[in-house]
């Protein structure tokens, strides 16, 4: 966690408000229809001064706004973060400035406003290519909307990314080989390709409790993850991650920052942050998070240190989601799992640095299991 001084610093932003109830948001109770916008403009600028007076010297690499609904931020608020930020760090040369939308006509009329206020990536909520699979998984915006956001946003920002979800009950390989083909052909030089999960307390959990939903069989999900592999490799956007896909040099540098276990400063309501060897919450709700910034000139719930110990463990779980790997020395590994899950072809190891294999990426949260000395 002691990280050099010279490293570059990611930042990210949340913004919690929301303008319509989403089935698979948590934070569908900060939907709002009106925002005392110069209220949350200088609440975010002081939460973001803490940050800078706990982070002197530093410089940015990446900034991220997300939430919510952060593309309806205005603009101006955004521009006012960016210049803050940047007289408080200074940037790294080609500096990425992300912002999370929703593919709705009203979010994409304001990507040039917000391209002109500094932001120059966007990562775009299409989520599916299939108007059935979007009504499945509770979206307002039907494709032929999405594809109209997408148009915009490869003309407004220097750099676009999208989603999608995969392994829907029951999806094809042959139809999810048809969306991604399609998915491809946009040319947006990065792709984040997740597959469905049910997680508890969801919508989708409760319609599977009643067997409204059956989750795709493992080796079927299995069988589409090593189809996107293939693909996305062909076409040049290879895995970088277990569901990031892009062409060398478009790989999105903020979630690079959290997976290589860097440092970045999280404000706004609910964020989190990793520095200066502690973890950091804010104030998940709105409310809560005005109030302490009147009580403490920030918005931190809480601040937790990180042991050495527990902190090379965490690097080692966020670093082996990348086909890069990570660095680890041995005594931070179980080495007799280890010699035996590379035997099996699922790992490497040089003595140095551990790479999960790509078959050893479909396993990887058991392999994280066996591996890792807590």
């Amino acid at each position: 966690m002691n990280a050099p001084e010279t490293q570059d610093l990611a930042l990210y932003v949340h913004w919690p408000f929301c303008v319509s109830k989403c089935p698979y948001c948590d934070f569908n109770s900060h939907v709002r229809e009106t925002v005392d916008q110069d209220r949350w403009r200088g609440a975010l600028l002081a939460d973001l001064a803490h940050e800078a007076r706990e982070l002197p010297g530093r410089r940015l690499g990446s900034i991220f706004f997300g939430g919510g609904t952060p593309s309806l931020m205005p603009p101006s608020t955004v521009a006012a973060l960016i210049e803050a930020a940047e007289a408080y760090w200074g940037f790294a040369p080609e500096i990425e400035i992300t912002l999370e939308a929703n593919p709705s006509s009203v979010e994409a009329a304001r990507f040039a406003d917000l391209a002109a206020a500094g932001v120059n990536r966007v990562s775009l909520g299409l989520q599916s290519l299939d108007d059935a699979a979007l009504r499945f998984l509770g979206r307002a915006h039907d494709v032929a909307e999405g594809l109209a956001a997408l148009e915009t946003a490869q003309r407004v920002f220097r750099r676009v990314s999208f989603d999608l979800i995969y392994a829907l009950p029951g999806q094809s390989d042959a139809a999810w080989a048809s969306e991604l083909e399609r998915a491809l052909s946009f040319g947006t030089g990065h792709l984040s390709l997740y597959q469905l999960t049910i997680e508890p307390g969801t919508r989708f959990a409760a319609l599977a409790a009643k067997g409204e939903l059956v989750p795709a069989d493992p080796d079927e999900s299995a069988a589409l993850y090593e189809l996107t592999a293939e693909t996305t490799t062909a076409a040049g956007l290879p895995a970088y991650e277990i569901s990031n896909h892009a062409r060398p040099g478009e790989e999105s540098r903020h979630n690079l920052a959290y997976w290589r276990y860097l440092y970045y400063a999280g404000i706004g309501p609910g964020a989190h942050g990793r520095r200066n060897g502690c973890a950091t919450q804010r104030h998940r709700k709105p409310e809560n998070w005005l109030a302490a910034l009147g009580r403490n000139g920030h918005g931190i719930v809480e601040e937790k240190a990180i042991g050495a110990r527990e902190a090379r463990v965490e690097a080692l779980l966020m670093g082996l989601r990348l086909a890069e790997g990570v660095a680890c020395a041995p005594d931070d590994l179980e080495m007799d799992a280890v010699a035996r899950l590379s035997a099996a072809g699922l790992l490497a190891y040089d003595g140095a640095r551990l790479t999960a294999t790509p078959r050893g990426m479909l396993l990887l949260d058991a392999i994280l299991a066996e591996v890792v000395r807590v």
